[in-house]
């Protein structure tokens, strides 16, 4: 038996996410479930030239960790039956079907008691409804944790209240750009205070950039993405408040 599973146990395939834009497999490493998204089977973005899509899952984790938020699922890089590629533990979600999900469409006017309104479209039926999310302190960490590491891409599928009671989230590729790139659903937050709690850990974060967790990082992204994300750390605790959306396209598409 290995001792890591995650890091070095056989990876078999036993089935595929579909619905993922990059290739994404569903496998067992010995007795844990994994995500395995290999880098052969990456669509390559012309505005994310640098390193690999896997490298950016497996940075943005280490950002997380270095938190101590526990905000993304433990992360490695490592070969797999297709080659290398990100290696992610699975999280095994509520699905009690009770209420709106973490975050979720709405008919307008109908926005529950502990969530908040983001903004207000059609559905496909031409019906108004909003797109709410809830007003959860370990979201609230995760819309903290995405303005850090300049997520393109928070969807309302990447938050996952897993069934240990906490919320994860989930597919980071597209994360940690030197350029402005916020794309997310969880706005509820924005022009709001920090909590105290994670400037300490925000922090932390700042003075262990210059050590061993940046020499992690280089391996994963450039020098001037370490760069940005310093100095995106260090905005943030200069002025504690979650910022308000800056682009014309603050969301992605699809929103889930």
């Amino acid at each position: 038996m290995s001792s890591d599973p995650l890091r070095t146990a056989d990876l078999t395939v036993i089935g595929q996410i579909t619905t993922a834009s990059n290739a994404t497999l569903v496998c067992e490493a010995e007795d844990l479930r994994v995500v395995y998204k290999p880098v052969r089977g990456e669509r390559p973005l012309w505005d994310f030239p640098d390193g690999t899509l896997a490298g950016r899952e497996v940075a943005s984790y280490l950002v997380s960790d270095a938190l101590g938020w526990g905000v993304i699922p433990e992360t490695v890089l490592r070969d797999g039956p297709y080659g290398p590629g990100m290696v992610q533990r699975w999280i095994d979600i509520v699905e009690d079907g009770q209420g709106p999900d973490l975050v979720d469409l709405v008919p307008v006017g109908q926005v529950p008691e502990g969530f908040r309104e983001v903004l207000r479209a059609l559905d496909p039926s031409g019906h108004q409804v909003s797109l709410i999310h809830a007003d959860d302190p370990r979201l609230h960490r995760m819309a903290v944790l995405d303005v850090l590491i300049n997520n393109a891409d928070r969807k309302g599928g990447h938050a996952l209240e897993g069934l240990d009671g906490r919320v994860y989230g989930v597919d980071h590729g597209i994360c940690l750009h030197g350029e402005p790139k916020l794309r997310t659903v969880l706005w509820g937050w924005a022009g709001e205070p920090i909590a105290d709690e994670l400037l300490t850990d925000i922090t932390v974060l700042v003075k262990a950039l210059p050590g061993e967790l940046g020499e992690r990082l280089a391996e994963l992204i450039t020098d001037s993405e370490i760069e940005a994300l310093e100095s995106r750390a260090r905005a943030l605790l200069e002025d504690p408040v979650l910022p308000m959306p800056t682009s014309s396209r603050p969301i992605p598409w699809p929103a889930f």
